[in-house]
């Protein structure tokens, strides 16, 4: 995350944002209804975040990775 008013600010949210556009809308500009909408943005974000797989995790689908490399917090205290 950048500093306010910069233009990394929101650079994270911008390219979840395009992903979800670009993957699920594909060449339409509007969704049919609302529910329509609703259930494609939910399927979107379940496959994105357990399915997909991304470049900060070596590719691997993010459950895959966690199952993994569990992580160990380590106590501040």
């Amino acid at each position: 995350m950048g500093s306010i008013g910069t233009s990394a600010d929101n650079a994270l949210a911008e390219s979840f944002n395009a992903a979800l556009k670009r993957e699920v809308l594909k060449d339409s500009k509007t969704f049919e209804n609302q529910l329509r909408c609703r259930r494609d943005v939910f399927r979107w974000c379940t496959r994105y975040n357990t399915i997909r797989r991304h470049s900060w995790c070596k590719y691997l689908a993010p459950a895959v990775f966690e199952e993994r490399c569990p992580a160990i917090l380590i106590s501040a205290s």
